[in-house]
């Protein structure tokens, strides 16, 4: 556990039905300290003039989601700087993801993306309560996140993982390698 004696914040991504919710949850579990930042709640807090952030966004769904990333980021730096590990999940694709590591700064921050097969987030998208999928198609947001997020952190194929197996993997490659940003 070397690399995370300090509080540090891990920042947990990938597209819907990716299992980034349920991650999360298990890796924050596993701090005697630890909160599980979910950046859409701040997306939901607007409960007038919001914008959904659609595949041919306007500006100001695009400024929306740029305020929440910038909210997340201030949360877990306030949570990191009281003392506790925070495991910030959200969709971040394309130079945001590098964004938001950029407002941890000073942080440690450790970034993993959760990138299973279409097949596997197809699969999972059928078993789960809420639905993503519709107006995005899988294919084009996992294209953006294939083709338009830098290399940064440590990418899973997550696909023939069960969810303890991912959080298992995480917590054996950050103690392991240090996959810092």
């Amino acid at each position: 556990m070397s690399h995370l004696r300090q509080p540090a914040v891990i920042v947990v991504t990938g597209v819907m039905a990716s299992g980034k919710s349920t991650i999360a949850q298990l890796l924050a579990e596993q701090f005697e300290r630890g909160v599980h930042l979910r950046g859409d709640s701040f997306r939901k807090m607007i409960v007038r003039g919001r914008e959904e952030m659609l595949p041919d966004a306007s500006l100001e769904a695009e400024r929306q989601l740029a305020l929440r990333y910038q909210l997340s980021a201030s949360a877990a730096r306030t949570y990191t700087e009281a003392g506790f590990h925070v495991v910030l999940q959200d969709v971040i694709l394309g130079p945001a993801l590098h964004q938001i590591t950029e407002m941890l700064n000073g942080l440690p921050v450790f970034v993993v993306v959760l990138n299973p097969s279409e097949n596997a987030i197809s699969a999972r998208e059928q078993i789960r309560d809420k639905k993503g999928y519709g107006v995005w198609t899988i294919h084009e947001l996992n294209r953006r996140l294939t083709d338009e997020t830098p290399r940064i952190g440590l990418w899973l194929d997550t696909s023939d993982f069960s969810p303890e197996e991912t959080a298992q993997e995480i917590w054996k490659r950050i103690w392991d390698e240090g996959n810092v940003r």
